[in-house]
């Protein structure tokens, strides 16, 4: 059970249309809402392009970035698969 409460105001054309799109969806208000505010959420944090790193953790990010690439055989058995859209 969900015990976190969420609250905000929305005028009531917003709150029509929200309740508009979950009764298509067969789902409650609620959890329209949550679903909805989940995806934007995780959406923005995956887009991320700024992160902030104190000296010592930027050193070894600049260090891990400009070390040589290991060999990895798998990825090269991967990238050696030719596509199944691809003509043999």
């Amino acid at each position: 059970m969900r015990d976190a409460a969420i609250n905000l105001r929305a005028l009531p054309q917003q709150r029509d249309l929200i309740d508009q799109a979950a009764n298509l969806l067969g789902k409650n208000r609620s959890d329209f809402m949550l679903e909805a505010a989940c995806d934007k959420a995780q959406a923005v944090l995956l887009n991320q392009v700024f992160f902030s790193l104190d000296d010592v953790k930027f050193r070894q990010f600049t260090a891990l970035l400009d070390a040589p690439v290991s060999p990895n055989p798998g990825l090269e058995r991967l990238l050696a698969v030719k596509s199944p859209w691809v003509g043999a």
